[in-house]
């Protein structure tokens, strides 16, 4: 499997509503992982778990998402999902369509670096 089918595999288990299970088969334990411009880089699997977990606790309902496109490097070690979701947050008045891109860097089948650039 390359590192491109294995991002897609991760999407496709987010949409079925498996994000922990998919951040557990494919994160590395040394994992670090950033959303560009809000200085929140976080390093270590347990620290980007308890992050995930903070963000899901937040949503209320996942409305759904769509990927716009998949892109990888010529060596295949980053792979770069544009991609979108709408969600409505607890206590939000309405949903929210948030567009992103992350990019993602591969080692030996687990991704080790995760930046996130959103709207």
């Amino acid at each position: 499997m390359t590192n491109l089918e294995r991002a897609q595999d991760i999407y496709a288990m987010i949409g079925n509503g498996q994000l922990f299970e998919a951040f557990e088969k494919y994160y590395a334990e040394n994992v670090s992982m950033e959303d560009i411009g809000e200085n929140n880089l976080r390093i270590g699997k347990d620290a980007c778990r308890v992050h995930e977990q903070h963000f899901m606790e937040a949503v209320e309902a996942f409305l759904g998402m769509g990927i716009n496109s998949f892109a990888t490097s010529t060596d295949g070690n980053v792979v770069m999902i544009e991609h979108w979701m709408e969600l409505k947050f607890k206590g939000a008045p309405s949903a929210v369509k948030m567009a992103q891109v992350a990019v993602q860097k591969w080692e030996n089948g687990m991704i080790v670096n995760e930046r996130f650039y959103h709207k």
